[in-house]
């Protein structure tokens, strides 16, 4: 279990679901100015940065090519990393094929399934979200085949000008993949992540569990020691977590 140690006056910081390139290239540019701007302004007082997958709608690294734009959020990652801020990064659906990029070119690990972290003595169990729980069904079906090697090797073979405008449509179209389906709160009993959550704290203690995925910020208490936090997307709420000494919570970014 890795372990962080937050000084005083320092933050950890998380946010997910930024979904860049959806639903078109223009629209996706005025997100990604106001997340450029979020970075910037947590990069005064982030101990670390935590981001909890489709930071882009669509991504996928040949071996000497990457999907073209988002050079403002990679170029400012690159900054904060450069200034020593630790970034770590959670694969999520739509950009689980990364093999390599983030961690050669901006110093960022990239973890394909949760991790535990132990923060001020504080224990997290942290991870995108997707294919967790009891439900998600057509989602983890879908997910076998895009994981497959031989998939993969295909989908390789395709020139990245028609691999990467195909991946791009069917991202934005697909309700199994795009999460349209999940804009609404099911109640704590049918969200699936929160079963999830009750089940793992059934077997060992963790104190927050921080998911992203669902689109929908919500901080739930598991019990009277644990909290379960979905932390919306940068899409429709702008929201995202901040851990403060031993308290975290959700906050909404307004530039």
């Amino acid at each position: 279990m890795k372990q962080i140690l937050v000084p005083t006056g320092k933050k950890i910081y998380f946010a997910s679901d930024n979904h860049l390139g959806a639903p078109t290239r223009e629209k996706s540019a005025e997100r990604e100015q106001i997340f450029v701007s979020w970075l910037r302004h947590v990069k005064k007082d982030a101990a670390a940065i935590f981001l909890l997958g489709d930071l882009f709608d669509f991504w996928f690294e040949y071996k000497t090519v990457v999907p073209k734009g988002f050079v403002r959020t990679l170029g400012t990652l690159a900054e904060i990393t450069d200034s020593g801020i630790p970034v770590y990064f959670f694969a999520g659906n739509h950009d689980l094929w990364m093999s390599g990029y983030f961690q050669e070119e901006l110093g960022i690990p990239v973890f394909h399934h949760p991790q535990q972290f132990e923060i001020n003595s504080k224990r997290f169990f942290i991870g995108h979200g997707d294919g967790l729980g009891p439900h998600d069904k057509g989602y983890k079906r879908m997910k076998k085949v895009f994981t497959n090697p031989v998939a993969k090797w295909i989908f390789r073979w395709l020139h990245p000008d028609w691999g990467v405008r195909m991946a791009q449509y069917f991202s934005v179209k697909n309700k199994l993949i795009s999460g349209e389906e999940d804009q609404e709160f099911l109640g704590e009993e049918n969200e699936w992540l929160v079963q999830y959550a009750k089940r793992k704290l059934s077997q060992e203690h963790y104190d927050f569990f921080v998911f992203g995925h669902r689109h929908l910020p919500m901080e739930i208490a598991l019990n009277e020691n644990s909290t379960y936090i979905n932390l919306g997307d940068w899409i429709n709420h702008y929201t995202y977590g901040v851990l403060n000494e031993t308290t975290l919570k959700l906050e909404r970014y307004t530039p």
